[in-house]
């Protein structure tokens, strides 16, 4: 019997997704969103020297260039400045969503209303991940592309297994 693995949420996905189709491994760790402790936000500067090394060791990988490597840390840190806002957005969508199904009685349209702005948020989310990612591989040679998808695979593949 062969167990599936658990179901991620969406935030690994996503940036399992940028990371595997656009060559951003960088994107695959929570570091950005949190800091050494959970809800522990990074400064600015933790940022984008975790950004800055995620990049250059995936480049280092794929035998890339430095040219590569800078070019690849401004598409991530204008993905990452441009979804900032949509984040903050969803987590005040959701704690809205909380305060409706707590009401003494249930909003259905409200929660409806809700659902519609948060998959607006997940849309637009998503085509700007899918933008960094076409930019990330343009960047990137086939050949590059093949080493850093194989090696994302190889860490999913250990990450599910555990």
């Amino acid at each position: 019997m062969n167990p599936t693995p658990p179901p991620d949420n969406s935030r690994r996905r996503w940036f399992s997704g940028l990371a595997a189709l656009g060559g951003l491994s960088l994107l695959g760790a929570k570091a950005h969103a949190h800091g050494w402790r959970r809800g522990e936000a990074l400064d600015p500067e933790e940022m984008a020297r975790r950004l800055d090394w995620r990049i250059g060791r995936m480049v280092k990988d794929a035998g890339g260039t430095p040219q590569q490597k800078d070019r690849l840390v401004a598409i991530a840190a204008a993905a990452l400045a441009d979804l900032k806002p949509l984040r903050e957005q969803a987590r005040t969508a959701r704690r809205r969503g909380l305060e409706l199904l707590a009401a003494p009685s249930v909003d259905r349209n409200g929660l409806e209303q809700l659902r519609v702005t948060q998959m607006q948020l997940a849309d637009t989310s998503s085509r700007r991940v899918l933008q960094a990612m076409a930019d990330a591989a343009d960047v990137l040679t086939p050949e590059q592309r093949t080493k850093v998808a194989e090696r994302l695979k190889q860490r999913m593949d250990r990450r599910w297994r555990g």
